[in-house]
């Protein structure tokens, strides 16, 4: 589902307007977003959690020309999701 999915469903289900439904979205994603910068962790019970995730630096390979290059180290979320949802998939 992409975000603008999302807010067309935000929309039906709570009779909002665009713009309502799509700062609803900007919203929640921003708060999430926070969230994981400033614990580390955000937990949607039900649902599932977002962590950060580090990854190291690394070398890898030029896959055109094979030369090795140095990969940066670098921050990003990672999504888990809970038992509840598993088993509702």
């Amino acid at each position: 589902m992409s975000k603008s999915a999302m807010s067309k469903a935000i929309r039906q289900a709570a009779g909002c307007s665009i713009a309502q439904a799509d700062a609803a979205v900007e919203a929640v994603l921003a708060t999430i977003v926070e969230g994981v910068k400033t614990e580390g962790r955000f937990s949607l019970i039900g649902f599932g959690s977002f962590s950060k995730s580090e990854r190291p630096a690394r070398q890898g390979r030029n896959p055109k020309t094979g030369e090795a290059i140095d990969i940066a180290a670098s921050t990003s979320i990672k999504f888990s999701t809970s038992v509840a949802l598993k088993k509702s998939l």
